[in-house]
């Protein structure tokens, strides 16, 4: 086995700008997306260019942020372990002084539990700044599982992870706790703009996300989610900037609502489980640090701000996406005829048409 350490090469381009607002900033630009699904960037560059011709732009508002790790313990049966949840719980000001010994730039700020039979869940939610955490999390939980374990009696060793944290799988537990960043982006768009750029009409689009992203996927028994194509954009991001590519799969359960609203769209992506940061591993390499830079985010701000900036970016471009994608289904042939013209020869796709 070699030693040399190899670069994956995936297309990179870069669409926009995207016009967002909301309580992270006022920002203005262009997003990179490695894929190599070409179709990709002409439709999210069709959703940012509605992004600039609508007053506000991308309204987006960042409601939460944390990053989880649980850990498992054992007992003698379920009323040891119920004692033991319950002296966790009373002593959470004890066990955030612990984890304040594990770095400067995380903190722990929930704790929720669960018992099976004699098995005791304790999940714990942390702030990180601007790293998405994982390894900072797992550090912390590392040190509360040891002292939990020294001073409470009854309770043996399990797991550094017992699977309720949850990562990298699809599951309801971080839709209603969340995990990452919970961002929601919204964008009402007056009628002649969806006539004239997206060809159709609010309440086409409306129609549809209830019969293909509520029903559905209601119906194929989806989790937590109803959305047509968030882990597209997500992965595309992702890819370029330097994050780990599987937490795609929490990251793209989310709900898409469109209403028609006399005839204007309002349309809204919401992300539970943004995943993501702006430190920390992958982001060493050149091209991710370009990127970074290019998007805003190697700028001196406060812990967390540069992750939290990236994050409504990112969540801004899932609505661009998701936006154009529904608009191009509810016209017979137009996704297909897309997808033929542009992968046939993406030399010609031209970002924002």
């Amino acid at each position: 086995m070699s030693d040399t350490t190899l670069t994956a090469s995936v297309p990179l381009r870069w669409v926009g700008p995207l016009h967002i607002t909301g309580n992270v900033g006022d920002i203005e630009t262009e997003v990179p997306l490695a894929t190599y699904e070409s179709p990709l960037w002409p439709s999210v560059g069709r959703g940012a260019k509605i992004s600039r011709l609508v007053g506000p732009g991308i309204v987006a508002t960042l409601v939460d942020e944390r990053m989880t790790r649980s850990v498992l313990v054992r007992a003698e049966d379920a009323q040891t372990a119920y004692m033991a949840a319950l002296e966790v719980d009373a002593r959470l000001d004890e066990l955030r002084e612990i984890v304040r010994t594990c770095g400067r730039f995380v903190e722990l700020i929930g704790f929720h539990h669960e018992i099976t039979a004699h098995l005791l869940y304790l999940r714990f939610d942390f702030t990180t700044g601007d790293a998405s955490g994982h390894n900072m999390a797992t550090l912390a939980a590392d040190a509360l599982l040891a002292h939990i374990l020294k001073t409470i009696p009854g309770i043996s060793y399990g797991s550094i992870s017992g699977n309720y944290c949850t990562d990298k799988k699809a599951t309801a537990v971080n839709g209603i706790l969340g995990r990452g960043k919970n961002v929601i982006t919204e964008l009402t768009i007056p009628r002649d703009i969806v006539r004239d750029n997206l060809h159709t009409t609010a309440a086409a689009v409306a129609e549809l996300n209830v019969h293909k992203n509520l029903i559905g996927t209601l119906l194929a028994g989806g989790i937590r989610s109803a959305n047509a194509h968030y882990a597209n954009m997500l992965l595309g991001i992702y890819l370029a900037t330097g994050q780990d590519a599987a937490n795609i799969i929490e990251g793209s359960q989310g709900v898409t609502v469109a209403e028609d609203r006399d005839g204007d769209l309002y349309f809204s992506c919401t992300l539970p489980n943004l995943i993501l940061g702006t430190v920390g591993n992958g982001k060493g390499l050149d091209f991710v640090e370009e990127n970074l830079t290019r998007l805003g985010c190697r700028e001196e701000r406060e812990p967390g701000e540069n992750a939290r900036r990236l994050a409504v970016i990112t969540a801004a471009t899932v609505l661009c996406g998701e936006l154009s994608l529904l608009a191009a289904q509810t016209n017979p042939g137009e996704l297909m005829q897309a997808h033929v013209r542009l992968e046939r020869d993406n030399k010609t796709a031209k970002i924002g048409e």
